[in-house]
């Protein structure tokens, strides 16, 4: 036996979202909360820093602490302590289930059953059904922050607008622990939030992909997320702080761009030859007019995206983009940066369609049409030229994000590496040849 801090130690390495993967944690419990359930089993909330790797890591821990292991709940144990209790990863158990959705929206309708969603990366979704209301659906966020979750605030204010483009919000957790870097030595997060489960939707990448291997159109849906994508862009512009683009604002972004680029280069060595090209691209850039910075979702992808039973596009998953600090995901940013992200999924469909088969001529067509469609709708909600203005800023958005997705690829899926490099070379021969016929005009 162990004690619990040991226990999670051992446990906490095999999990998906576990960040510090190859290194032993270093563990340290910053808050321990007991919830009242009501039962022989008891309910511990565990906030535990990680101070292995770099930086301290933050995780959200809840467990169950029960005497025995009810049938079938071997394979969620974490194990078992000093005091000869057993402790399981509580989002599996019905008990820390109702306790937490009782906590999010109190006096919501008792669920019939609760479920944990599979395949998750970085947090634990529950499932609940009810005999009366409609489904829900409660993200458990496993890694924390101080401050604000973009997830939570950006879909729980399209929500409260009326916006039909993202699940209709039910309610939030937030929690709260000591913090050294806080003046007043104090920190407050969010824990995890509750929002409709949406029936028979199906995944935006799923459906695309489908459409680009058999080699059929997908322009009319490709509108319409676009189309869809403007309206959540308008609605966040009136709901949310707005800013203008400073000078020190553009140059922090740059900045950015040129730092992921040196990461890039450095690791992905066939990206060397054409750092100068990509670095002129963001010179001009920077050098353009900006559109004013708002709210956005932050890492839009079809995957992102969910196809509804009756055709209408909702938009999930507003974290924002993995790799960037927490402090920059939630500052206002241009919109430009979601377009650049979606345009960049229509080439990774088209490219693993090429990949299982698909004529290549075929493929990049069909994310060229993807792309043209994309665009048009989303004109067609935020005016023409909305997505026009500084054409080297979609390119560099689109470039950054292509830089971005080399490193991942060259890290994890180096098969898959091929699809970002050739959507830079893309990018840049297209840029270029604008940029001459620009140069003709005048």
């Amino acid at each position: 036996m162990n004690s619990t801090l040991e226990c999670v130690t051992d446990w906490i390495q095999r999990q998906r979202w576990y960040s510090g993967k190859g290194q032993l944690p270093d563990l340290r419990e910053l808050v321990v909360e007991e919830w009242d359930v009501g039962d022989d089993a008891r309910v511990r909330v565990l906030l535990i820093m990680d101070h292995a790797g770099h930086a301290p890591t933050l995780y959200h821990v809840p467990i169950v602490v029960r005497s025995t292991i009810p049938r079938g709940a071997g394979p969620m144990l974490i194990g078992r302590n000093d005091e000869g209790d057993y402790l399981f990863d509580a989002p599996h158990d019905p008990l820390y289930a109702a306790a937490l959705l009782e906590r999010i929206s109190p006096g919501h309708e008792v669920a019939t059953a609760s479920s944990v969603l599979t395949g998750e990366q970085s947090n634990t979704s529950i499932r609940y059904t009810f005999a009366e209301t409609p489904a829900v659906i409660c993200k458990v966020f496993r890694m924390l922050h101080n401050g604000e979750n973009p997830d939570v605030t950006l879909q729980g204010a399209l929500s409260a607008a009326g916006s039909t483009a993202v699940p209709r919000f039910v309610g939030a957790l937030t929690g709260e622990w000591e913090d050294v870097g806080e003046p007043n030595g104090r920190a407050i997060g969010h824990l995890a939030f509750a929002q409709e489960f949406l029936p028979g939707v199906t995944d935006g990448w799923q459906v695309a992909l489908d459409r680009a291997m058999a080699g059929e159109d997908f322009s009319a849906l490709s509108s319409d997320l676009g189309s869809a994508t403007a309206g959540v862009h308008a609605t966040l512009l009136t709901v949310l702080p707005t800013a203008e683009p400073g000078l020190g604002a553009i140059v922090a972004m740059v900045a950015a761009w040129h730092r992921r680029l040196a990461i890039a280069t450095s690791e992905v060595p066939s990206l060397a030859p054409l750092r100068a090209r990509i670095e002129a691209v963001y010179d001009e850039a920077q050098a353009g007019d900006w559109p004013h910075l708002q709210r956005i979702h932050g890492d839009l992808h079809l995957g992102q995206a969910l196809l509804t039973a009756d055709g209408r596009w909702v938009l999930v998953d507003f974290e924002g983009e993995p790799m960037r600090p927490m402090r920059e995901r939630i500052q206002p940013d241009v919109t430009l940066r979601d377009i650049a992200g979606m345009l960049r999924s229509f080439d990774y469909a088209a490219g693993t369609a090429q990949s299982a088969g698909v004529d290549e001529a075929l493929a990049g067509a069909w994310a060229q049409s993807s792309r043209a469609a994309y665009l048009a709708g989303y004109e067609q909600v935020a005016g023409a030229g909305a997505t026009g203005g500084n054409p080297a800023l979609l390119d560099a958005l689109e470039l950054d994000k292509a830089v971005y997705e080399a490193i991942y690829e060259a890290r994890n899926r180096p098969d898959w590496l091929a699809i970002p490099l050739r959507g830079i070379e893309r990018l840049l021969a297209a840029h270029g040849s604008q940029s001459s016929r620009g140069s003709d005009s005048n």
